[in-house]
């Protein structure tokens, strides 16, 4: 399947997962989350190590500043709400859910073809003057240095952000264009007429 059009497929569930409802949406972020770690167990992992202070402010926030029922009777000033973890724990399914299914991606498409597919959808806005290539290309280039630098340091990293471009090497850079296959037309068929169906009932 076309890299881009997993990226639209990607970008459509993302949408329909915030609007599901809590029963559906616990199912659902279950599901993502037995196949992230199967899939991509390891990127799943470092995903959710680097949004862990987020995923705690969602707790704290919702928690604790929500009016409602005191969880805790007996120390309701520092006690969160039962309405606050409600609402608490459906905004961290929704956003685990988001995080598993970046996992799944980044995990099943090469930066290349990840790239390639972003340039595709950045396409039909060059009419209004978006450079697609150039985000496409800075893009690959960011994701590549990132990929060979894991676990070099800090300071490297500093280096990097300071502009010191020691030891630097000139590099061919390759963006992937892929044709629509069969298989792309076809789902996009379907989502097409689907989206049609639905604004006309």
């Amino acid at each position: 399947m076309h890299s881009g059009f997993v990226l639209l497929l990607w970008l459509v569930g993302v949408a329909i997962v915030q609007a599901l409802p809590v029963g559906v949406l616990t199912a659902f972020a279950l599901a993502c989350t037995v196949t992230a770690v199967v899939v991509a167990g390891g990127r799943l992992k470092r995903l959710l190590r680097r949004t862990r202070f987020l995923l705690l402010a969602i707790l704290v926030l919702f928690g604790w500043f929500t009016p409602g029922e005191a969880v805790f009777i007996d120390w309701p000033h520092v006690s969160p709400t039962r309405e606050g973890l409600g609402l608490a724990l459906e905004h961290l399914a929704r956003l685990v859910t988001v995080v598993c299914s970046v996992a799944v991606l980044l995990e099943s498409l090469p930066v290349d073809r990840l790239v390639g597919g972003l340039h595709a959808l950045c396409r039909p806005l060059t009419v209004i003057g978006l450079p697609a290539e150039r985000i496409a290309l800075r893009l690959l280039l960011v994701l590549r240095y990132v990929e060979s630098s894991a676990g070099e340091g800090i300071a490297d990293w500093r280096a990097w952000l300071l502009g010191d471009g020691s030891g630097a090497a000139r590099e061919t850079v390759c963006l992937t264009r892929e044709p629509l296959g069969l298989i792309d037309v076809v789902v996009g068929g379907l989502m097409l007429g689907g989206l049609l169906w639905w604004s006309l009932a």
